[in-house]
């Protein structure tokens, strides 16, 4: 028996025990192996919920959908918009937190509605060492279950059961929303919003895997994996990407060499896959 079996069951039996739970659904790994064990504990009662606003790129929701379906699990969408909030739009440290008390309050009047008890979250065991993660306070605020963290399920640990419940996203990289990659300070605006997601949009098309496009108020930061950072310099992408981000409405488009890394707009903040779908706690 691995170290996870005894984990895995007892977050099994943690969940089989309520009434029924809806899950603050991303897609991304640690909200779809929750999602996967709600639904393996509670069948039907267990219901996935992807909280749609303008900081969720289209692929991610699309994401979302598929594997909700793999899962079998009852797939809700509800659609808000953190643009409402000035405290959100002005990015100060705690946009995260208004985020999230934003997305989890949507959860919850789902569960309302639904005549559930428990909202869960995707936070897990890593999570709480991992940096600064103002979304936490809200997930603590407002009372929402995170049976990875209560049951010690750690970030490796989490990637092992999606694999057991064989998953797609078991090995999907993290993706936070799409206002981790403004500086704090800068506003979050539609526009920039847009134009990020359009930016990236090209670099996925293109077969990159991990990376961001940074929008430093009309300077485009690109940032890709060590690993793929030499076709990033082929020639041919170079002047594509400069070409389409210039019309996208990026004054400057510039490669960091450094590569892609966590919290580069925000130095204390720290990466994770789920928070673009009310999954987990965290910016990038």
């Amino acid at each position: 028996m691995t170290t996870v079996e005894p984990k895995l069951e007892a977050a099994r039996e943690d969940l089989a025990a309520r009434d029924g739970v809806v899950i603050a659904f991303s897609g991304g790994v640690d909200s779809s192996a929750v999602a996967a064990i709600a639904h393996d504990a509670l069948g039907e009662d267990a219901v996935a919920c992807t909280a749609k606003s303008e900081t969720l790129p289209e692929a991610e929701l699309e994401d979302a959908k598929r594997v909700a379906s793999e899962i079998g699990i009852r797939h809700e969408i509800v659609s808000f918009s953190e643009l409402e909030s000035e405290a959100f739009v002005e990015n100060d440290d705690d946009r995260c937190y208004h985020c999230r008390t934003m997305r989890l309050g949507e959860m919850l009047e789902t569960a309302r509605e639904l005549g559930v008890g428990t909202v869960c979250d995707g936070t897990n065991a890593d999570d709480p060492g991992a940096g600064h993660r103002p979304g936490l306070q809200a997930v603590e605020e407002l009372d929402v279950h995170s049976p990875l963290l209560a049951h010690d399920i750690s970030k490796d640990e989490v990637r092992e059961i999606a694999d057991r419940y064989d998953l797609s996203v078991a090995d999907k990289p993290s993706m936070a929303c799409l206002s981790s990659r403004i500086p704090t300070g800068l506003d979050v605006t539609e526009d920039r919003l847009t134009r990020i997601e359009r930016a990236e949009a090209l670099l996925r098309q293109w077969g990159f895997d991990q990376f961001r496009v940074r929008d430093h108020d009309g300077l485009a930061r690109i940032e890709v994996a060590p690993d793929e950072l030499e076709r990033a310099l082929d020639r041919e992408f170079v002047e594509t990407v400069r070409a389409e981000l210039s019309e996208l409405g990026f004054d400057h488009v510039t490669l960091d060499l450094h590569g892609y890394r966590t919290g580069s707009v925000s130095p204390e903040t720290d990466d994770d896959e789920s928070v673009v779908g009310a999954g987990s706690s965290s910016g990038d």
